[in-house]
């Protein structure tokens, strides 16, 4: 369910664009497809791709920081 935006929800590029082994980008952890719909993506997609890129950052994050094994998730077509 979409509630009215005042304002544009930004992009979360950082300006790395470069995929990773799990396909996500490493800069701002958004898949091909995130990447190149968001500008037609509603207010309700965006927010959730971003909350989805903060979790895929956060496990990055796990993942560099301890020895321990961490599977990122399989990348899946948002617009299928």
């Amino acid at each position: 369910m979409d509630q009215l935006e005042f304002f544009d929800i930004p992009s979360p590029c950082i300006g790395v664009c470069q995929s990773g082994k799990s396909g996500y980008c490493t800069g701002c952890f958004r898949s091909r497809d995130e990447r190149l719909y968001w500008n037609q993506a509603t207010p309700y997609a965006k927010r959730i791709i971003i909350k989805a890129c903060q979790r895929r950052k956060s496990i990055a994050q796990r993942k560099k920081n301890s020895d321990a094994t961490v599977t990122t998730p399989k990348q899946t077509d948002l617009f299928d």
